[in-house]
């Protein structure tokens, strides 16, 4: 059955999509988009790391993004300005995967893979790594959801429920390496924080929980998958740009239903 390629790569967007959905709601609710995204791009300095000591690219981009994530953290508990401090190591790190990738004599590299994904790429042993990985993400979320819940609400009410705001932090920081390094062989490595942003607000106006709203964002991401996936196939258009534009899509379909929503309902109460 997995000899399908199409099969194997829409197994991959799901297994994607169960660990992205979830977290994705927590980057939305502590307005940590651009965090995503400086992680996101250190990826590619795990892609060079990987390909330099032959190592599976999950490792390289799993020890980038937790370098990174770490790096982040512990600055920005020192004072530093997040934003700023996002943006130079974002960029910074970039840019050296791309000139550490330039070293690489005796490597044929295809940078657009990484950059933007090669969800049709996907083996048998991807399959397992993304299903394994997205597994434990959505474990760790299950398993800490109330606290995480409460110290993103606010940390002195965290604390004084005797939850360390901190630990959470960290519990997040782990979850969002470790989908950055699943999710760069789906959609790529400039992609990955749209699939984390984009479902979650999707999901947003139809939910009335916190649990609906990362489940909802679960199924927008499958339906961006294989709506994605339809379209590369029968457009002859790039995967993971294309699973990234029908999840922008019901985005627009979301925004749009919450405003005829929010003026029917002043008229019904009429």
């Amino acid at each position: 059955m997995l000899d399908d390629f199409m099969l194997r790569a829409a197994l991959a967007g799901a297994g994607v999509a169960l660990a992205a959905g979830p977290l994705g709601c927590f980057v939305v609710w502590r307005r940590m988009a651009y965090f995503g995204d400086a992680t996101a791009h250190a990826a590619i300095l795990g892609v060079a790391l990987s390909l330099a000591l032959a190592l599976p690219i999950y490792v390289g981009t799993l020890t980038v993004a937790l370098i990174m994530a770490m790096v982040v953290s512990t600055l920005a508990g020192r004072g530093w300005a997040m934003d700023s401090l996002l943006g130079v190591l974002a960029h910074s790190a970039l840019a050296f995967g791309l000139v550490a990738v330039s070293f690489l004599h005796g490597v044929r590299v295809d940078l657009s893979a990484y950059l933007f994904g090669d969800i049709l790429a996907v083996g048998k042993t991807d399959l397992a790594v993304i299903w394994g990985g997205g597994l434990a993400v959505l474990a760790l979320l299950t398993w800490r959801w109330q606290a995480l819940l409460t110290s993103t609400l606010s940390d002195d009410l965290a604390q004084a429920s005797g939850i360390s705001p901190n630990r959470e932090r960290l519990v997040l920081t782990l979850a969002l390496a470790l989908v950055v390094a699943l999710a760069i062989k789906v959609v790529g490595a400039l992609l990955i924080a749209a699939m984390l942003l984009i479902p979650a607000n999707a999901a947003r106006p139809f939910a009335r929980t916190p649990e609906a709203m990362a489940l909802g964002s679960v199924l927008m991401g499958i339906l961006a998958t294989l709506g994605g996936l339809w379209l590369s196939l029968n457009a002859d258009t790039p995967a993971g740009p294309s699973i990234v534009g029908v999840a922008a899509g019901l985005f627009l379909v979301a925004v749009i239903f919450s405003a005829a929503w929010s003026q029917r309902r002043p008229a019904d109460r009429r």
